[in-house]
């Protein structure tokens, strides 16, 4: 008899983890482009921000609070296509399973900070599909670098996230417990995932690269807070 339930949601991008062709991947991979960049994200854990009421009604304040959200929502569609792009050209299985599992928080980010969004009357970013794009090449490129390269990229790049988002716990209103708690759980999310990626033997990126890095999301955040 088959059964009646709906079958369990699972990351997309953590079919890349399976033995298929090249070409498999690719398909895939466009998909979760897709669907990412489309506002189809399935999230696997509840939000944070469940039982706790709203606490903002000034619009202002609440106009201020999506803009940042919306940042956080465009770094997210970064570290998604980051990681799709490091999975595609990773060359040792663990390590393509170190990525799977931050994708599938990062899934998990997507879905609580478009909901936190919508909840403020805000949008995402209309410039998504950029974020995607650029991001999916250079996890490739760094992929292709090696696998304690592609680390270290992640490594770096969660640190930078993590620095981030704890000072947007310091902007955001001290009343506002249902932003505050999805954010303060992507920071601990991030955290983990650069210290699974330093475990599993990334290595420090070279000062420059650091720096193009900070550059490059300083440009994005200013631009996802408006657009």
């Amino acid at each position: 008899m088959n059964d009646p339930r709906p079958a369990p949601v699972t990351s997309d991008i953590a079919s890349f983890s399976r033995d298929w062709s090249t070409a498999d991947r690719w398909i895939r991979g466009i998909d979760q482009a897709l669907r990412t960049v489309a506002g189809i994200h399935h999230n696997h854990r509840p939000t944070p921000a469940n039982n706790i009421g709203e606490t903002i009604t000034d619009p202002s304040e609440r106009q201020h609070v999506a803009g940042l959200m919306r940042i956080n929502h465009a770094g997210e569609v970064a570290a998604q296509a980051l990681y799709a792009g490091q999975a595609l050209t990773a060359r040792e299985t663990a390590t393509r399973a170190s990525m799977m599992e931050a994708a599938s928080d990062e899934t998990d980010h997507l879905a609580w900070c478009q909901e936190r969004i919508q909840e403020l009357g805000g949008r995402t970013s209309l410039l998504n599909p950029i974020w995607y794009a650029g991001s999916f090449v250079i996890g490739a490129v760094a992929g292709l670098a090696g696998d304690k390269v592609s680390l270290g990229f992640v490594a770096e790049t969660e640190k930078q996230v993590c620095d981030h988002l704890n000072s947007h716990l310091r902007e955001l209103p001290q009343e506002d417990l249902r932003t505050r708690a999805i954010v303060k759980q992507m920071s601990e999310d991030e955290a983990r995932h650069g210290q699974n990626a330093r475990n599993a033997g990334a290595s420090e990126l070279p000062l420059p690269i650091r720096a193009l890095m900070k550059l490059t999301a300083k440009i994005m955040t200013q631009t996802a807070y408006r657009l």
